[in-house]
């Protein structure tokens, strides 16, 4: 095999073996999930990933002596499956959530010392949870207020069973709504940018719906914020690879799968440079492109539609100071470029001054700009938010860029999106772009690894692991 590390998974007198082999292709958290939940039923695991390190889009890398991630993720109390992840690999005292949800929004707009509006909830039952908040929003007038009060009734009403509402926009139903573009920019494009990676106008009716329903309409705890407070190399890579070599997965990594065919047995062949693995077993853990070019002849009916979901950019914008300029650990912004803010000094390891870094979701206009054009940008509108950045020396300013960040959740992504099971005996799809029912985030890609590994497991005749899909419950 090519350069890695490897730890050989169970032999077959190992107990719980149960004689069969997989190999798992991708090394983001649909694959780490699927790994991981194949070898706690007693299936021999072989995970290949063509990076030198795990985690997908959702890691870190050294810069002058920090530890910076490629851009600040996120996940809410609702995301049951990344939080059952998270307490498989011994991570989740490293990610906690917020014990209330607690939003501080700037609208730079207004004069300072009325900028600061907050989204928070009180320990109320759904809807009035929120009702305290809504009412408060100085964002929004009065009546917009009410307006967003009978929206969101309307929206707690949808079926997110409804194929119909995959057709639609959601910009267009909020606008049918009554709801002003104001309301859209303060409220709903405020939550929806940062968790659909798309404005209301672009983003499928049925996607937000279910962004909306779920994270703020259905638990009065669900939208509670949760954050790594450490690099998310040390989750998704570090934790992740010591919590697959416990569990006897043979982890690879710099090793890309050229192909993947079906042997006179009928058993599976996954090709690397210099070495062919045979599987009972295949998990297909990549892109949507990616999957496309290995998929088998015959695999899936129609191929070309994982070539027709297309994919939305994240810029993130990152800015290290000589002195501390912010006092919270985040906050969202209107009337200005800036969307979301976060304080990553600590994490970084960053000890003199502060680091923020700063998340642009729906990035389309921004992604191939020049880091100059967008220093010009970016850092004046921090000093107009923060008026201790305004005496600041800024000793870092670079920008990450992922082109390729999410699955665009147009309107019609929803028909695009294919399952697990695949026509091809023992071979299998996961990733976030799959057919999970959430937008391109951790939780839909953990999800989608449980799924593939829980139909893997059905075929072989193997029980699921008690533990596995213990988020159900916990949902």
């Amino acid at each position: 095999m090519t350069d890695g590390t490897r730890s050989e998974g169970p032999q077959a007198d190992t107990p719980g073996y149960t004689g069969r082999d997989a190999v798992v292709i991708g090394g983001g958290l649909a694959g780490i999930t699927a790994a991981l939940a194949l070898a706690d039923a007693g299936v021999r695991v072989t995970l290949l990933e063509g990076r030198p390190r795990l985690g997908g889009l959702a890691f870190s890398f050294q810069r002058d002596g920090l530890t910076v991630d490629n851009g600040q993720h996120v996940y809410l109390r609702c995301c049951t499956a990344y939080r059952w992840f998270l307490d498989r690999i011994e991570a989740a005292a490293l990610a906690p959530l917020q014990d209330r949800l607690d939003v501080p929004v700037l609208d730079v707009a207004k004069p300072e010392g009325r900028r600061l509006g907050r989204l928070r909830r009180d320990a109320l039952p759904v809807p009035l949870h929120l009702g305290r908040s809504l009412a408060t929003y100085p964002h929004l007038s009065l009546a917009e207020r009410a307006r967003v009060g009978r929206a969101a009734l309307a929206l707690k009403g949808l079926d997110l069973a409804d194929p119909a509402l995959d057709a639609q926009n959601f910009g267009s139903w909020l606008a049918a709504h009554g709801q002003s573009e104001r309301a859209i920019e303060a409220l709903w494009d405020l939550v929806g940018v940062a968790t659909l990676n798309a404005v209301a106008g672009d983003a499928s009716l049925g996607l937000a719906a279910m962004v909306f329903k779920t994270g703020l309409l259905s638990d009065p705890g669900a939208a509670d914020i949760g954050w790594a407070r450490v690099p998310l190399g040390d989750l998704h890579d570090r934790l992740a690879r010591k919590a697959l070599d416990s569990a006897g997965v043979r982890t690879e990594v710099r090793t890309r799968v050229t192909s993947i065919s079906t042997d006179v047995n009928g058993r599976l062949s996954v090709q690397v440079p210099g070495e062919t693995l045979d599987a009972d077993t295949v998990v297909l853990a990549v892109p949507q492109r990616e999957a496309h070019d290995l998929l088998p002849v015959g695999a899936l009916d129609a191929p070309e539609r994982l070539l027709e979901i297309g994919t939305e950019p994240i810029l993130n914008v990152h800015v290290v100071y000589d002195r501390k300029v912010l006092g919270r650990p985040f906050f969202a912004a209107l009337g200005t470029p800036v969307q979301w803010v976060f304080d990553r000094t600590e994490a970084s390891g960053l000890t003199d001054g502060q680091y923020l870094a700063l998340s642009q979701s729906a990035a389309r206009n921004e992604i191939d700009e020049p880091v100059a054009v967008l220093r010009e940008r970016y850092l004046p509108e921090l000093e107009r938010l923060l008026p201790r950045a305004r005496g600041a020396v800024v000793k870092d300013f670079f920008v990450t860029r992922e082109r390729t960040a999410t699955f665009a959740p147009t309107p019609g992504v929803g028909r695009l999106r294919p399952g697990a099971r695949t026509k091809a005996p023992g071979l299998y799809l996961a990733g976030a772009w799959t057919a999970t029912g959430w937008p391109a985030t951790m939780e839909s890609a953990v999800r989608s690894g449980v799924s593939a590994a829980e139909a893997a497991l059905g075929a072989l005749g193997r029980p699921r692991p008690r533990h596995l899909f213990a988020f159900e419950e916990a949902a």
